[in-house]
């Protein structure tokens, strides 16, 4: 575990920023970093929230292109994956017991990091299972979030992911549980990480120069990466999926939410997503139809379509001064 930030020529850390550790919601270390604003007026803060496997350093593009539009940003490495804590003996597998814990980790980083360090309003910005975590939070009595906006947020996953039908991964998933088998790695899977995966029909994104950034980020901070998840994980996945899918728990979200779809997303069902956006009283949905599922790692046109709509539903003044990467 290190606070460090990894700061590349392809991949510079911006500037002005603080970086640490904070003590998640069981005292294990837990990696932070937050930024102010170089543009005003000033928007608040933006909580940063990624997705599976991901770290801090992956959104240094998208911390600038927030600081530029006069948000703070404030984001951490979940448990389990960064420069976070590891819950588990073997350190490449992506393990959580339930999503609670990343419920409870985020009130300690609002509680410790954000509130005092970070001017409000704050906005939660998750992709993904970081977008499904935030959905999560939004029904917690006294939410710290005004708004929040959900790039292919983890609300199904793919039968590409699955490969095989969601009620059979459910009673596999449960029954290697029962057994205690909870820690061993998902059927398929091992310590294999994304090094050296060729662009080339990729799930993720459609920009060769993100794609390769990306993956000199991760050669130069092996320690950081995370490999294919627990049985343990992928039930408490589920779980949590059937638990926000609810007509109970749909209900209950009223904090004004905009859902990015991406249209060739093989991670997360589009389908699916464009439905909650539906579903939601307060939710507002988005199509991107070229995209793949990291829309904040697209190509130029996809994400400046991406942004065009977040300063439109934010409020964002002077948006076209807002120059896009």
């Amino acid at each position: 575990m290190t606070a460090k930030l990894i700061s590349l020529p392809r991949n510079p850390l911006p500037s002005g920023g603080v970086a640490g550790m904070f003590s998640g919601y069981d005292g294990r270390q837990l990696r932070f970093a937050h930024w102010p604003a170089t543009r005003g007026p000033r928007q608040g803060t933006v909580c940063l929230l990624t997705g599976r496997t991901e770290f801090i350093e992956k959104y240094f593009e998208t911390v600038a292109d927030l600081r530029r539009r006069g948000f703070a940003v404030a984001m951490f490495d979940w448990r389990g994956q960064g420069g976070s804590y590891r819950p588990i003996n073997d350190p490449h597998k992506g393990h959580i017991r339930d999503f609670s814990e990343y419920d409870r980790d985020l009130a300690c980083f609002m509680r410790d990091v954000v509130l005092p360090d970070c001017p409000p309003p704050y906005t939660a910005l998750g992709h993904s299972m970081g977008g499904h975590i935030a959905l999560r939070s939004l029904t917690t009595q006294g939410s710290w979030f005004d708004r929040a906006v959900l790039a292919a947020p983890m609300v199904q996953l793919h039968p590409k992911v699955l490969g095989a039908p969601e009620w059979l991964v459910r009673i596999y998933a449960r029954t290697f549980r029962l057994f205690g088998l909870g820690g061993t790695y998902i059927q398929g899977g091992g310590p294999e990480h994304g090094l050296g995966v060729p662009f080339d029909g990729n799930p993720l994104t459609s920009d060769r120069e993100r794609f390769q950034r990306n993956q000199i980020i991760e050669q130069n901070a092996p320690e950081y990466l995370v490999s294919a998840p627990t049985v343990a994980w992928l039930d408490a996945a589920l779980r949590s999926m059937e638990r926000i899918n609810s007509a109970a728990f749909i209900e209950s979200v009223t904090v004004p939410t905009l859902i990015f779809t991406a249209g060739q997303d093989e991670i997360v069902l589009p389908r699916a997503v464009e439905d909650y956006a539906i579903r939601l009283k307060s939710g507002t949905g988005i199509r991107l139809t070229q995209s793949r599922h990291e829309i904040l790692q697209e190509n130029d046109e996809i994400r400046a379509r991406f942004w065009a709509a977040f300063d439109a539903y934010l409020g964002v003044p002077s948006a076209s001064d807002a120059m896009i990467a």
